[in-house]
């Protein structure tokens, strides 16, 4: 089994624990707080409600979650070691000293620093070269972003090996190439941040008018496109070059003042405070970081259902996702019902009923060779008609699993009974009887199956108890 060690046990460390523990890897987490068990608790409840939503298929079996007494302990045959500690440098060398000192020489140490360079991380170190720099987003469990960066210090095929098991936990290591203070993501945050200090210190705008310039307007744009690739649409045919010839004279106007920022009065940290507090009404910080999660999933899953941005790299991940072995009756959907099911009342639209039961009817294809290559070759099975009982509410974040038996092998014939239950406690939820009829794609009329797909019909059916 694979295992991770946390350093750090706060709202980094606990989303670092999230993302291996829902993953597959076991972890120990080390964290002298005496609420570290506790904090790290609640961001898990967030993750595991959250993450398996953004897939439509099951993540791995969860990984085993151990509190350690001592940083030795935590660190004992771990191959990624996520230091998480406060921003300090001071204390960040410290850590990284009696990390080396007990880690073996082959694990990853990852730093979340939002600032630090490598080089000032590796000052002192016994090995350099172990350590670098992953710098996550919050929630570490949904963002996928992280900013690996290195230096002369740093094996290539450290930071590759860090690569690929960033890429296996479903996020997107991005390669800073030279070390600066602060990275890359950061460094645009920081200019947003001080010009939005800026207007609220000037009496121009209020933190929920800033907030709304953000999330109604360029945020979006953001989301899927990102900066440079927004402004070069915003250029129309003539691209890039054009847009900056339009637009480039105006950075010399004094719109900004970036390279200031207003004093951190008493006064102006309670006037952002006021207003950021009336601004979030009544929620509290687990209401606010529940809703931010659900409008995450329902973002990223619009993303991915386009195969774009953040919603490809989910693809590619789901596509590392093994599905069940064959077994009887088969076990031909395992997911969490994500956000975006959910209707006015509160429960699971029922159309995305029938999204469930046709993704079972899939992996029963996959099983008889009616699949992706099947039906380019011209052939494949179409639903006549399918009867469901709706029998008790499913609810966003509900874990479900559906199994599926064959009723009718008869030819071009097709019966499939399927049953879809709660993974918590096996109540059932939904059955479907669903009657397929095998088609010539050409023709677009019915007709038998090819041989090797009706005698591993026939095998399975056998092992159904159905009688052809």
């Amino acid at each position: 089994m694979k295992r991770a060690a946390i350093i750090g046990g706060g709202v980094i460390g606990g989303g670092w624990a999230a993302r291996f523990l829902l993953n597959g890897w076991d972890v120990a987490v080390y964290d002298p707080d005496p609420e570290a068990a506790r904090k790290i608790s609640a961001v898990l409840d967030g993750a595991r409600r959250a993450l398996p939503m953004l897939y439509d298929k099951a993540l791995p079996a969860e990984g085993q979650l151990t509190f350690c007494g001592s940083l030795e302990a935590a660190v004992e045959g771990a191959a990624w070691v996520q230091e998480s500690v406060p921003e300090r440098l001071a204390l960040k060398h410290s850590t990284l000293k009696l990390l080396q000192d007990v880690a073996t020489q082959d694990a990853i140490i990852g730093s979340s620093t939002s600032g630090f360079t490598p080089s000032q991380l590796q000052d002192g170190a016994v090995r350099p070269g172990q350590i670098v720099v992953t710098h996550p987003f919050n929630p570490v469990y949904l963002i996928p972003l992280v900013e690996l960066v290195g230096n002369a210090a740093n094996d290539d095929a450290l930071l590759r090996r860090a690569e690929d098991i960033l890429n296996s936990l479903g996020m997107f290591p991005l390669r800073v190439r030279a070390e600066i203070d602060a990275h890359i993501a950061d460094r645009l945050l920081e200019a947003v941040w001080r010009e939005a200090l800026w207007l609220v210190s000037d009496g121009i705008a209020t933190t929920e008018e800033i907030d709304n310039a953000i999330r109604y307007g360029f945020g979006l744009r953001w989301a899927q496109m990102g900066l440079f690739e927004t402004y070069r649409i915003a250029g129309g045919e003539a691209g890039m070059a054009h847009f900056m010839e339009q637009f480039g004279p105006a950075l010399a106007w004094p719109w900004t003042k970036l390279m200031d920022v207003p004093e951190f009065t008493p006064e102006l940290v309670a006037l952002i405070a006021d207003q950021s507090d009336q601004q979030s009404g009544a929620l509290d910080v687990r209401a606010l970081e529940r809703l931010r999660d659900d409008n995450l999933v329902a973002l990223m899953r619009a993303l991915k259902q386009r195969d774009a941005a953040a919603g490809a790299l989910l693809n590619a991940h789901e596509a590392t996702l093994k599905m069940p072995e064959p077994s009887v009756p088969l076990m031909s959907v395992t997911r969490t019902i994500p956000v975006d099911w959910t209707d006015y009342n509160g429960h699971m639209n029922e159309g995305r009923y029938g999204q469930v039961f046709s993704d079972a009817a899939d992996a029963v294809m996959a099983q008889i060779g009616a699949d992706a290559d099947y039906i380019a070759s011209g052939l494949s099975y179409f639903t006549v008609e399918t009867t469901i009982k709706y029998l008790t509410e499913c609810h966003a974040g509900d874990g479900i699993r559906v199994t599926s038996r064959i009723t009718l092998a008869d030819g071009k014939k097709l019966g499939l009974w399927h049953e879809m239950t709660r993974a918590e406690d096996g109540t059932v939820l939904a059955t479907c009887d669903q009657f397929l009829l095998h088609v010539s794609l050409e023709s677009r009329a019915s007709c038998p199956p090819a041989v090797a797909v009706q005698d591993r019909l026939s095998a399975l059916a056998k092992q159904h108890g159905t009688t052809e």
